[in-house]
């Protein structure tokens, strides 16, 4: 507890609050209303359970009546505290509360202006529309380096705890709310949900950046015991180290290489911006990833 007490008391001490942080902060607040927006426009109106806590929240409230967005702060608590250590310090764990506090408030809020028919009661459209608003809204959160809790802090958890990829976690806790949805709704919009979910995914990788899941980052700086250390203990990610020498000064220096995701592209610069500024770093695209913290390499395919 004192050693929690001791980082949390640095981590406050050193928070600058920026240019780019209000940059963050803007992102997060746009993204999560865009969300909002989907769920009541598209989502709820079409019983359309997209996954996570938001999906098993629509599960909650068509049994009880309960306020969607009650639910979603209520389900989000405990993962929240959970994964606080998981979430990369202070600062990354305030955007993602900012996240779910504005989400959670809006979805409810926005009731009292948008009829609970929404849009339209065609089912592919609503899936179609739906989806894309959720996924560039979630995209546009991932911007502000953060994060809208729910399946992206349990799916840290369970890659930390048990080496399940992030991705496979995704999968795994979205499928089950789904599946319960189809329990709950019918079948049919069971179906749909997972198109929701394919399709946001989508929409989030192309409004964040690119396409591709996972990114692979070479980095060579003079300090690489310190961004070693911080992308162990922030990203929980590995690190190879390779000695490298200047084409033109013949310096050595060593040569930073990770895989990571998509999600976690923010947090990676913002660590090398801290540790060492002058650094250079170069992010690239990789189709698949295949060993610890990512897909087992045994269930490869050829």
């Amino acid at each position: 507890m004192r050693d929690f007490k001791n980082q949390l008391s640095r981590e406050i001490s050193t928070m600058k609050f920026t240019r780019s942080t209000f940059k963050d902060y803007f992102f997060i607040i746009l993204g999560v209303i865009i969300q909002a927006f989907a769920m009541r426009l598209f989502l709820v109106p079409a019983y359309l359970v997209s996954g996570g806590v938001s999906g098993a929240a629509q599960l909650i409230n068509h049994l009880t009546d309960f306020p969607i967005g009650l639910m979603i702060l209520i389900g989000n608590i405990p993962l929240f505290v959970l994964g606080w250590r998981y979430l990369g310090g202070l600062r990354f764990a305030l955007r993602t509360a900012v996240a779910i506090l504005i989400f959670s408030f809006l979805t409810d809020f926005l009731v009292l202006f948008i009829s609970p028919e929404g849009v339209t009661d065609d089912l592919v459209l609503n899936s179609i529309y739906g989806g894309l608003m959720y996924g560039i809204g979630l995209g546009m959160v991932y911007r502000g380096k953060g994060t809208s809790g729910g399946s992206d802090i349990l799916g840290r958890i369970l890659n930390h705890r048990f080496g399940i990829s992030i991705s496979t976690s995704y999968l795994i806790t979205d499928s089950l709310v789904v599946l319960m949805g189809g329990l709950v709704f019918d079948w049919e919009r069971a179906l749909y949900g997972l198109a929701v979910i394919y399709v946001s995914g989508l929409a989030a990788e192309i409004a964040f950046e690119g396409r591709a899941v996972y990114r692979t980052a070479m980095i060579i700086t003079y300090d690489s015991e310190e961004v070693s250390k911080r992308i162990f203990t922030t990203l929980e990610r590995g690190v190879t180290l390779l000695h490298g020498m200047g084409g033109y000064t013949h310096e050595e220096r060593n040569v930073l290489y990770c895989v990571i995701t998509q999600s976690e592209i923010p947090q990676l610069k913002e660590i090398v911006k801290e540790v060492d500024p002058r650094a250079f770093m170069v992010i690239g695209q990789a189709h698949e990833a295949l060993g610890e913290g990512f897909r087992p390499l045994m269930e490869a395919k050829n």
